[in-house]
């Protein structure tokens, strides 16, 4: 699909010689799978819209099978060899706000605890962060430091050490077509891995689905000015990425993070999930926030 079909909205073509116009349609916006698994929705009717308080359990993953079975065989065994080696780095983030408690992920930057997720997972914290390590072992957190602009925030376990930290990779190395996975905790469910291909790279996804709506936290289109929600220049993927996935890690077959999972592109509205339609941001620019955060902290 071409970038210009993201960035603006389809014009009806002109009225037919009855008179009659073709219909409208409809327009496309870019939600954020956000860490809105909600575990506790909140009274209040529609402002308690904005969270997402069911699970789609539609949505599990496929594996297109092709001829060649040895090669499937192949992949399915490296995609299982990189879940392996990424697992222990992968950390639930459950985050108490005036709205409820909402889930997201993160990834494991040290052995005492620093983590990096999405600004958006943390946006609104009254109080202290969880932490899930993928054996269950939980610790609290505080937030060090954010980028809305961005999208990446910075969190520091207490008291945690011998953690398994993540091997981070080169995004500027990242090719269109090579195999990514996706790992996260989508609709609450920890240790979730998925898998796909790099899509596309260079896309920015300020300009994405973007005329008179723009990304929301919790993936419900809102309006706004041009200058809202984040602006950043991601990596497309077609590994399934659903609320709760934000601020996962996408990575490479040598189990290497090349980005953090951000946002999901939705055709028809806020709760429809996955479309084979994600995006990341290029792990070396989280890096040069993340140092940014830490440097002010």
């Amino acid at each position: 699909m071409d970038s210009d079909e993201y960035t603006r909205e389809q014009q009806p073509p002109a009225a037919d010689p009855a008179g009659q116009a073709p219909p409208r349609r409809p327009r496309r916006v870019v939600v954020l799978a956000s860490a809105a698994a909600v575990v506790a929705a909140l009274a209040g009717g529609a402002s308690g819209a904005a969270l997402v308080t069911s699970v789609d359990r539609t949505g599990d993953s496929t594996v297109a099978i092709g001829s060649a079975t040895a090669r499937a065989a192949s992949t399915s065994t490296d995609v299982g060899t990189v879940a392996e080696q990424v697992l222990p780095s992968v950390v639930q983030v459950n985050v108490r706000t005036a709205q409820g408690e909402a889930i997201g992920s993160g990834v494991v930057l040290t052995e005492d605890g620093r983590i990096l997720t999405n600004a958006h997972v943390i946006d609104g914290a009254t109080g202290d962060v969880t932490i899930t390590l993928s054996d269950g072992t939980r610790y609290q957190a505080a937030v060090l430091g954010a980028d809305a602009t961005a999208d990446i925030a910075v969190l520091q376990a207490r008291d945690a050490s011998g953690l398994a930290p993540a091997r981070l990779g080169d995004s500027s190395s990242v090719r269109v077509g090579e195999q990514v996975v996706a790992v996260g905790s989508p609709g609450g469910l920890q240790n979730t891995v998925t898998s796909g291909i790099v899509s596309a790279v260079g896309r920015t996804l300020s300009e994405i689905g973007r005329q008179d709506e723009q990304p929301s936290p919790f993936g419900r289109p809102v309006s706004s000015d041009a200058s809202a929600g984040p602006g950043y220049t991601a990596i497309q993927t077609d590994a399934a990425i659903n609320h709760g996935n934000s601020g996962g890690p996408l990575v490479n077959r040598a189990g290497a993070v090349i980005g953090i999972n951000s946002a999901i592109y939705s055709p028809s509205g806020s709760d429809s999930g996955n479309v084979g339609i994600g995006f990341a941001i290029p792990i070396n620019d989280a890096k040069a926030i993340v140092a940014a955060i830490e440097a002010r902290s």
